[in-house]
């Protein structure tokens, strides 16, 4: 496979380590004879150190197997979460290491998961790319405020901290992207 056509959640062999894609830019040359460039950022599944290098788009690199499953995350407990096989009711564990960029994300009962597995093993987990998160805490909301107006702090239900607009209060239900940790709309 070429570098040009890895892609966010893939794995694939590189030095002799399974690196788990976590993200992908690509810089254009900006030389006529320079050639197009993919930073890649991802994580060893065997350390869970981070992982990033430029490759040039013709590099090649070996692509891992790897099964995808729809999991549940069932719960969370002192370290790390257990999810549930949505067809064969299997059960998985992962550690919080493994989860450190899903853990904002992630709740009980949580559905629309993706387990990449290997050898009968979850190597790590794909989130939806919007996540529905209540707000638990922020500023209270501006009477005069506009949609279109500034933003403020608010703490969701995970813990994640994410700016939202001021009319936003306790209690609601907000649509946040996973991969930018954005505020996205109400839910």
């Amino acid at each position: 496979m070429k570098a040009n056509e890895i892609k966010k959640g893939m794995v694939f062999q590189f030095d002799g380590k399974s690196i788990l894609v976590k993200q992908v830019q690509v810089q254009s040359p900006s030389s006529r004879s320079g050639s197009t460039l993919y930073k890649v950022r991802g994580q060893n599944l065997v350390t869970q150190q981070k992982f990033e290098r430029r490759f040039k788009g013709d590099e090649s690199v070996e692509a891992v197997d790897m099964m995808r499953r729809s999991v549940q995350m069932l719960f969370r407990d002192g370290d790390g979460c257990t999810f549930m096989d949505t067809e064969s009711y299997e059960q998985y564990s992962l550690s919080d290491e493994a989860l450190e960029d899903e853990l904002d994300f992630l709740f009980d009962g949580m559905e629309g998961i993706t387990a990449l597995i290997a050898d009968d093993a979850v190597l790590a987990i794909e989130l939806p790319v919007t996540v529905a998160l209540e707000i638990t805490e922020c500023a209270p909301s501006m009477k005069s405020a506009s949609s279109s107006a500034r933003t403020k702090p608010a703490t969701l239900s995970t813990g994640l901290v994410v700016q939202v607009p001021e009319y936003l209060t306790p209690g609601e239900i907000i649509k946040v992207n996973s991969e930018t940790r954005e505020f996205i709309s109400r839910a």
